[in-house]
């Protein structure tokens, strides 16, 4: 959740070190200034910019560097209608502020105005920021890697999984291990008397170079001392099978041991954050990225248009619970497991079935596999609703698209490859729109 954050930071200092942004600038878009009382000039435009608004343009505009561009408060009281352009916009970021003063200001003067007069924008502002000062890199999610983070690692160090809501690991450590020759993979899900269970393990992995996973650490606080020796004597001594290694999984926890921390390989598989990294990760994870499963479908172009639908419904529900109460009435952990068996059983009644069974689909993905796990009505009928824009025969239809803008749509015949070019096309955060709320819910994200 700070990832943003901290890109910002490098991304600032780094400017701050070569002398292209100004220390009290980037102070001020921090903290916005210390207000003092009443404005000294009157709000020109009081029907739509705030009292608070205009004193951070009044305070802004006494800033060195701001006051070397010109008088940006008389320019604002000379033609208020002018302004109200960027305030109106749905994307005031990517608006040019009006003439001379879109030229004449720094990329972080720009964002000292979006912060006064639509603060509510600033994350946006910032992510294109970073984006254009560091590269995309820096604000774009990283597809996880598990064969670097194993290629780091050694038979004597484990490998811990940081664990965070909507997000398991041990599918793609499944499918990793298959590629590893199959590797035996022996896990144990830790909890009450478990503990002589995964030592048993331990030592039989240590001996014959299989893997063992031992899940929910932060469970098993009464085995965490013995792992903690284990760790730190027994799994680094030289008669230990090369192939051996001890993977771990635990949420954040203060039971789990600092010394294991210390010396281990440390991996966290996120939820992506915003709508494309979802769909990024849907179509770069099992089964979709596997050609076989992907293109050996009886009906491929129902197919190929509904999983794209299907990985567009599941990165909508994730995302919704960001908008609280106007997205769930209570927020739901939905994962990658629930994903993934939807995308088997879609594949599998396409086969079965002579007609695309549209309510069975329906059913079986909303109601079991998404709704099992949704305890309100009326957020039962939101899944339904929703996912019936997706598993519907409309979708074969080549002007049908996913939000009113035509933006998001499946695509004609399109295989993986296209999928990944279009996805990486959408916008980095979407719109309101795709989940069917007006432009200011994003105010109350």
């Amino acid at each position: 959740k700070d990832k943003l954050l901290f890109s910002f930071l490098i991304t600032t200092r780094m400017l701050l070190a070569e002398n292209k942004i100004d220390n009290d600038e980037l102070r001020f878009f921090l903290t916005g200034g210390i207000s003092t009382g009443e404005n000294a000039v009157p709000n020109p435009a009081p029907e739509w910019m705030s009292d608070k608004a205009w004193g951070e343009v009044l305070r802004m505009s006494d800033l060195p560097g701001i006051k070397s561009k010109g008088d940006l408060p008389r320019a604002i009281i000379a033609d208020p209608a002018q302004w109200k352009i960027l305030y109106d916009s749905m994307e005031p970021q990517s608006e040019k502020l009006p003439s001379p003063w879109h030229d004449h200001f720094t990329p972080l003067q720009r964002m000292l105005v979006i912060r006064a007069l639509r603060p509510d924008k600033v994350v946006p502002a910032i992510t294109d920021y970073v984006g254009v000062e560091m590269g995309k890199r820096y604000v774009e999610p990283l597809p996880f890697n598990l064969s670097k983070c194993y290629d780091d690692s050694s038979a004597g160090y484990p490998l811990v999984f940081v664990l965070s809501a909507g997000a398991d690991p041990m599918a793609n450590l499944l499918k990793f291990a298959e590629s590893k020759a199959n590797v035996r993979v022996e896990a144990v899900s830790l909890g009450q008397g478990q503990g002589p269970f995964a030592m048993k393990n331990i030592h039989e992995g240590m001996e014959k170079g299989f893997w063992v996973v031992l899940q929910n650490c932060h469970l098993a606080k009464s085995f965490m001392a013995e792992l903690e020796q284990t760790c730190e004597t027994k799994i680094k001594d030289k008669t230990v099978h090369k192939d051996f290694r001890l993977w771990l999984t635990s949420y954040p926890s203060p039971i789990f041991p600092i010394s294991i921390l210390e010396n281990s390989v440390k991996m966290t598989n996120e939820a992506p954050k915003g709508l494309r990294a979802g769909l990024l990760r849907t179509f770069m994870s099992d089964p979709i990225v596997d050609p076989e499963f992907y293109t050996t479908c009886s009906k491929d172009d129902s197919w190929r248009k509904m999983v794209f639908g299907l990985a567009f419904f599941h990165s909508s529900m994730q995302e919704r619970r960001k908008y609280g109460a106007i997205g769930f009435n209570i927020p739901y952990e939905f994962n990658e497991n629930d994903l993934r068996i939807s995308i088997r059983q879609l594949k599998m009644f396409l086969d079965e079935y002579d007609e695309v069974p549209y309510e069975t689909l329906q059913y079986t993905c909303g109601e079991c596999n998404y709704g099992g796990k949704v305890t309100d009505g009326h957020d039962r009928d939101t899944v339904m609703c929703i996912l019936k824009l997706f598993y519907t025969p409309q979708i074969l239809d080549k002007t049908y698209s996913f939000s009113p803008s035509g933006l998001y749509k499946p695509l004609e015949n399109g295989d993986h490859a296209a999928y990944m070019d279009y996805i990486n096309t959408l916008p980095l955060i979407a719109a309101p729109e795709i989940y069917g709320f007006h432009a200011n819910a994003d105010i109350t994200k």
